[in-house]
């Protein structure tokens, strides 16, 4: 059996910090590379591999590895501070001159201080410093014998197939004539109730068992449901005597609360079809799902119109993390990394991201949320197993330390189901959390009623002061994915919204305030948020607003009237997600802020950070210029009445098929033919051309 993937992070700590000082290719290499091995439970690296393996190169050269297990990974040490460039350049050489099935797709160098690891067969590079070895253990998985590819579709998989199933139980209801915001709370209802039952809210098969004693025709059905949601809803001191109960509710089932069961719903007609799509959500093993599932299920349900229209695109984990960790996880690591030695430190840490609070003002069904407040809770799990190190249930009751609450978390969405989903996702993303602590201390909990929550307001984030929701001077971290709706694809509405934010400080709006992208208005109330705090955030947009001439009528307002800078980017790269009918859009992440801070500025390509003196609009490492558009020449040259611009009607345009034809009848024609192109011909690859006639004569 592999090792856990908290063995290795434990193991990966002690290595890290057995290892630091060390400097050495000569005289530690060896023992650097075997003990990196254990750290995902190779004991024995001459048994798997070989140190200082002869490799035959050109010309008859010889290399040598510093080691090699062939098939799986390559590594060259260098002493600190040596060039690792050169040294994976030699690493990758030798590489090639292996055979191919000896060929490692893992080539990894290092300087001790810091690893590099490239993945031969994808191009990805990933470099960190090794005492950060713990936080990328998962891209060494095949060392330990695990198949992350494989691991990673197979979480998908599940992922799709849930939201697949809850979209057919909304269809079916839908088909049975129960729509609108009624369909809307019943489908959210539904899954918690698939959820609770295969994590322990309720009792084992007690819900699905609800279901299948009912009649084969759904007759019953319907009744049995909202008896059962009704009963969620009563506290144990108003419900009545168990006797009373109907033999197929349970008197187990738990007082919900946070008015999830408030609401008195209209009751759905169900078929024998209905009852059987019911039962078969039931048959699936609801507690192996990831939040994805929220922001999926959602996408299964709407349209691809309707997507368009709410530039609504719902997000993978691996693209949250890129947000969040860049803006506070990878920070909050390195002071816990500080802390953990002193008790004191580390307690007065805890007690800091306790108070920490995140707002996403765009947050569809709660994805980021959602995932930020399970990396809290797990920063939050280390710490009680190192303030509590050796305790077990019998000697604490750890739910008195948790203090990482959902209701530091807020989000507004426009739409009113997403924001349901987004409220059930994290009271089931707490239940989980709480799963892991209890694994951890061996005190089973479910917290229950639900007493607390997050902040979740269904609203227009445009026409909302965002204060209502957090008051800035305690908000910490805004992040999202908000809308994207290019300017010419916006309604009337979204241009109105966009004339009432973008202005100055007399509330005129700016001169290019109507050609700009609909998510820049969640940069200029976030900047407007910011000021006099210390907030940061970190939004996703369209890779438009860092380009051509929308650079400066973003971000000039917001650079010399707010005083942003830009903390990190990741550059352009395709944003895919988890849902059905993928969004496949290019994007970029700009992380910015008001305040001074001392981290580094970092930009990102792919993966790999590196760092910047500064990051300007254009993310690039430079100083803040910004193009803008001009109605005068720049020095003494002749006024250019119109730009590069077609005024014959499309006449003097030929396709290439239209040239070839042109050229087959007339051959003296060719010296009147151009290529022609404009910014859409470049983008598709579909060459034009057209007659240029100077000088033809008639």
């Amino acid at each position: 059996m592999p090792l856990s993937w908290e063995q290795m992070q434990k193991r990966a700590f002690a290595f890290a910090q057995k290892w630091q000082d060390a400097s050495s290719e000569k005289a530690q290499a060896q023992g650097f590379i075997t003990a990196f091995l254990a750290v995902f439970g190779v004991q024995e690296p001459f048994a798997v591999g070989d140190f200082e393996r002869k490799v035959q190169l050109d010309e008859g050269h010889k290399g040598y590895f510093d080691y090699l297990w062939p098939g799986r990974i390559a590594i060259e040490m260098k002493s600190a501070g040596k060039d690792l460039a050169a040294a994976y350049k030699q690493l990758a050489n030798y590489v090639l001159h292996l055979e191919t099935d000896q060929m490692p797709d893992l080539l990894m160098v290092s300087d001790f201080q810091y690893i590099e690891l490239h993945h031969r067969t994808s191009g990805q590079r990933t470099r960190f410093k090794t005492k950060n070895l713990h936080k990328y253990i998962r891209h060494f998985a095949t060392l330990a014998g695990y198949e992350p590819s494989r691991l990673q579709a197979e979480q998908i998989t599940v992922n799709l197939e849930a939201a697949e199933k809850a979209a057919r139980l909304h269809d079916a209801l839908k088909a049975g004539g129960y729509t609108g915001h009624a369909l809307e709370v019943y489908l959210v209802r539904l899954v918690f109730c698939f959820f609770a039952e295969d994590t322990g809210i309720f009792p084992k098969a007690s819900f699905r068992d609800l279901v299948a004693n009912s009649q084969k025709d759904g007759s019953d059905l319907s009744g049995r449901l909202g008896y059962l949601f009704q009963f969620l809803n009563e506290a144990a001191d108003k419900r009545g005597k168990n006797e009373h109960l109907p033999p197929w509710i349970s008197p187990e089932f738990q007082y919900i609360n946070g008015g999830l069961f408030a609401d008195l719903l209209p009751l759905p007609l169900f078929s024998a079809s209905m009852r059987q799509t019911l039962l078969d959500c039931c048959d699936f093993d609801w507690s192996g799902i990831s939040p994805a599932i929220f922001g999926a299920m959602f996408q299964g349900v709407l349209d691809a119109q309707t997507r368009r229209e709410l530039g609504a695109h719902y997000t993978s984990e691996e693209n949250i993390l890129k947000v969040i960790r860049p803006l506070f996880l990878d920070e909050l690591w390195d002071e816990f990394e500080r802390a953990r030695v002193d008790k004191k430190k580390l307690a007065n840490f805890h007690e800091k991201i306790s108070r920490l609070r995140f707002l996403d003002p765009a947050c569809g069904c709660g994805n980021f949320l959602i995932v930020a407040y399970r990396e809290l809770r797990t920063l939050e799990l280390k710490i009680l197993k190192l303030t509590f190190p050796t305790l077990r249930a019998v000697d604490i009751r750890i739910r008195k330390y948790l203090k990482v609450s959902v209701s530091q978390f807020a989000g507004m969405d426009i739409e009113d189901f997403p924001c349901q989903i987004a409220l059930v996702g994290m009271w089931l993303m707490d239940h989980l959390m709480n799963l892991k602590v209890a694994e951890e201390f061996g005190e089973y909990f479910a917290r229950l009623p639900l007493t607390v929550s997050a902040n979740i307001r269904c609203c227009n984030a445009l026409e909302t002061d965002w204060n209502e929701m957090i008051p800035k001077q305690e908000l910490s971290y805004i992040f999202g994915n908000p809308p994207f709706v290019g300017y010419s694809l916006q309604s009337k509405e979204q241009k109105a919204e966009m004339l009432s934010i973008y202005t100055d400080e007399q509330g005129n709006p700016y001169r290019s305030a109507g050609k700009i992208d609909y998510v820049a208005a969640w940069y200029f109330k976030a900047a407007q948020m910011m000021q006099g705090t210390q907030i940061r955030a970190a939004l996703v947009s369209t890779n438009s607003i860092t380009q051509g001439e929308q650079v400066a009528a973003v971000w000039k307002p917001l650079f010399e009237r707010f005083g942003v800078h830009l903390d990190f980017t990741h550059r352009t790269f395709r944003w895919d997600n988890e849902g059905k009918g993928k969004a496949q859009v290019h994007c970029v992440i700009v992380g910015f802020s008001t305040a001074d801070n001392e981290q580094p500025k970092l930009i990102f390509d792919d993966k790999d950070p590196h760092e910047a003196k500064n990051i300007n609009a254009y993310l690039v490492d430079a100083p803040d210029i910004f193009v803008e558009s001009r109605s005068e020449p720049l020095c003494a040259v002749p006024e250019m009445l119109s730009g590069s611009k077609p005024t014959d009607g499309g006449n003097l345009i030929l396709t290439a098929e239209e040239k070839e034809a042109l050229l087959a009848e007339e051959p003296q024609a060719q010296p009147f033919i151009r290529p022609f192109m404009m910014g859409k011909d470049f983008i598709d690859r579909k060459p034009r051309f057209c007659l240029w006639l100077v000088g033809a004569k008639p």
